[in-house]
């Protein structure tokens, strides 16, 4: 017997109990472990059952994925769960924790599964861009059905033990200890002499499926999953398993599976997942530094970017008051939070109960003196530093010794924000991301004086309120919107030279971005880059190409959606080409004496993207980005990167760094400075690597 799995007999039920911390995944230790603890049950005169429990606090989470992209150890998953299916004595999976993916496929091929209520169980690896490899697709319809398999294998969310009980994952569901709950089960089955319960000789489920089921929701599932490869390779192998026998089912599941490994979206998927956990990983944070415990909250203005964030903390059970100078402002602020919420009930997507609690928890007021006491304070006001300095001076002032004062600042100097109070040490940025209740990516920046204690308590803040947190450097910009000047530059430039707002905006979600520059710019208000536009004028060189057809477009009143009109006009939220702009690009671009020409959909995305990866390697250099992944991560959760290409950085590696650098010297030699290459990209192109870990 291997140290993976431990032997062990409780009454007349033996225990094999999954013994690799921390989360028991399926390593070739464990596979190697189940077959033996198997075989040695089947042999043991002792014992009439068998159960499979995970030790610690977890059944078992999954296959080791970093095992993939290495040459197969056996024994392989699908010859332990054969031995397991084939056992003479009941195997009753015992789950409590997670069972999920190759963890769940696991409980499938035992002949029963029990579980503690607080269990769940799913197959997520559509997340990592494959399918279930060891049955999923075949054995999970046989049980629930294909519609439900369907629902759970494309999206890959894990179900609670009492849905997994109605819906006929699991059989048996009780409170207690598991590896009890799973003995005096199989102990039942015994009594009862029940025949052994082989989910993949269950037939009646996927027998008589109306084709069209499988056709309705490929329909249904066009616009979230267009672009992706592997969720249509998971309908496909539902369908076999509700049209081949189960043998052949699982042949054409490994055919799916290898297409799925085989593409470059797995890769991307895989670096997106192990990306998102490194970030949290600061180096030079002292290893016994201790986040400070955030209990209450403030946050400074009760507008879009205030009111999202609040709802932040009220969803994670925290605190927070809102600060807004005005009455009106207050209460219309509460109102739109208020109603919020009330759409996410109408919605199915939160519950009444969980509206009541968090609207509970958020209170409004006009005075600062109401806020001191709280552990964290959110500046969101408006965007000018001269405003940031006179209410950090106020903050300053009363809030008490050691809370964490924050900036929610998009571009802003965080130094000359913490220089106008006296514990600049405790000054630190926490960029959220419009709708800050929605978007995922928490951007923080720390400045040259906030100590290890704020940045581990804003970086664990990240983790309460369920975002993917970021560290920065302080520049402008920080990573995200530095980057984007670069997109947008080349976006606007675009127009001039040729292309129309649809062309660009298409061709950009054609690569996958979720909105592109122009539909982007309008749903978020042009009057905000106009005014940070104004604001630095007088440092834009005056060598420098400048676009200023947005410029004219705010001139016009024409801030996007919210005046229904910007770079298109709109019915509702439906955007509808405008000659009017078409004027104005056309206006502006004879004034530059640009001569317009044909502009392809290769150039456009280049043109784009290819300022990100420049800047990106800028800003690697500099240390204002810990890793290249950290700066895949900002722009996968913050601004709509197709997660299916791992990011900026990753999708220029997949590319070929020195492709990429041919191309913007090419650019270099047309349109001038702005297309400088990095030094950092040059040498990593030449050399033939790829970016420096970090």
């Amino acid at each position: 017997m291997t140290e993976a799995v431990l032997y062990s007999l409780s009454g007349n039920v033996a225990v094999l109990t999954v013994n690799n911390p921390p989360v028991n995944a399926l390593g070739q230790a464990v596979r190697q472990g189940l077959i033996e603890g198997l075989a040695r049950a089947n042999t043991d005169a002792a014992a009439q059952a068998v159960v499979i429990v995970g030790g610690g606090r977890t059944f078992i989470a999954g296959a080791d994925i970093r095992e993939f992209g290495k040459p197969p150890q056996a024994p392989d998953l699908n010859s332990v769960l054969t031995a397991i299916e084939a056992s003479p004595k009941p195997v009753v999976a015992a789950i409590h924790g997670t069972a999920l993916g190759g963890g769940l496929e696991v409980a499938l091929s035992c002949h029963w599964r029990a579980a503690v209520p607080t269990a769940q169980v799913g197959l997520p690896e559509v997340k990592l861009g494959i399918l279930p490899g060891a049955g999923g697709t075949q054995r999970l319809p046989r049980l629930v059905g294909p519609q439900m398999a369907l629902e759970m294998i494309t999206s890959g969310n894990p179900i609670a033990a009492k849905k997994a009980l109605e819906v006929g994952v699991v059989d048996h569901v009780a409170d207690g200890d598991v590896t009890a709950v799973g003995v005096a089960f199989a102990a039942q089955v015994v009594a009862e002499k029940r025949p052994l319960a082989l989910v993949s000789q269950r037939n009646e489920k996927v027998t008589g499926v109306d084709p069209a089921l499988f056709e309705a929701f490929r329909k249904g599932m066009e616009k979230k999953a267009k672009g992706f490869f592997s969720p249509w390779r998971c309908v496909d192998a539902v369908e076999a398993a509700c049209t081949l026998p189960f043998a052949e089912g699982l042949k054409r599941e490994r055919e799916l599976f290898m297409q799925c490994m085989e593409s470059p979206q797995r890769a991307a998927q895989i670096h997106a997942f192990f990306s998102e956990r490194e970030a949290g990983k600061i180096p030079g944070l002292p290893a016994d530094v201790q986040p400070k415990a955030i209990k209450s909250a403030a946050v400074l203005g009760a507008g879009t970017m205030g009111g999202g964030i609040a709802m932040n903390f009220a969803n994670a059970g925290i605190p927070v008051k809102i600060l807004e100078v005005s009455q009106e402002a207050l209460s219309r602020g509460l109102g739109v939070i208020e109603k919020n919420y009330a759409t996410s009930v109408q919605r199915g997507s939160m519950k009444q109960e969980a509206m009541d609690r968090a609207l509970k928890l958020i209170s409004g007021t006009q005075r600062y003196e109401d806020i001191g006491d709280a552990d964290i304070v959110v500046e969101a006001v408006f965007e000018e530093m001269g405003v940031k300095k006179e209410v950090f001076k106020k903050l300053d002032a009363i809030m008490k010794p050691g809370a964490v004062l924050a900036t929610n600042t998009s571009t802003l100097d965080i130094d000359e924000i913490a220089a106008a109070t006296k514990r600049p040490q405790d000054v630190i940025g926490t960029h959220f991301f419009s709708p800050a209740n929605v978007m995922k990516l928490l951007e923080n920046v720390r400045g040259k004086a906030s100590s290890p204690e704020t940045i581990a308590t804003v970086m664990q803040l990240g983790k309460t309120l369920r975002k993917v947190a970021v560290l920065a450097g302080n520049c402008d910009g920080f990573i995200g919107n530095r980057m984007l000047a670069g997109y947008l530059r080349e976006a606007n430039f675009l127009l001039e030279e040729g292309a129309s707002p649809q062309q660009v905006d298409n061709a950009l979600e054609a690569f996958g971005l979720a909105m592109g520059p122009f539909r982007m710019s309008d749903l978020a208000g042009l009057d905000v880059g106009w005014r940070i536009r104004k604001g630095k004028a007088h440092l834009r060189p005056q060598d420098e190409r400048y676009s200023a057809v947005a410029d004219q477009l705010c001139e016009q009143g024409r801030f996007g959606q919210k005046t229904g009109a910007g770079f298109y006009k709109y019915e509702g939220r439906n955007a509808i080409p405008d000659p009017v702009v078409e004027e104005i690009i056309l206006a502006s671009a004879k004034a530059q004496g640009i001569q317009r020409r044909a502009i392809s959909d290769e150039e456009i995305v280049q043109r784009c993207m290819y300022p990100l990866v420049n800047e990106g390697a800028l800003i690697l250099e500099e240390g204002i980005a810990i890793r290249s992944s950290d700066i895949d991560i900002t722009y996968l959760f913050g601004y709509g990167f197709p997660v299916y290409r791992g990011g900026p950085m990753f999708w220029a590696e997949q590319i070929g760094l020195d492709k990429v650098l041919a191309t913007i010297r090419e650019f270099h030699k047309v349109h001038g400075k702005a297309w400088t290459p990095a030094p950092l990209l040059v040498r990593s192109a030449e050399a033939g690597k790829g970016w420096p870990k970090g």
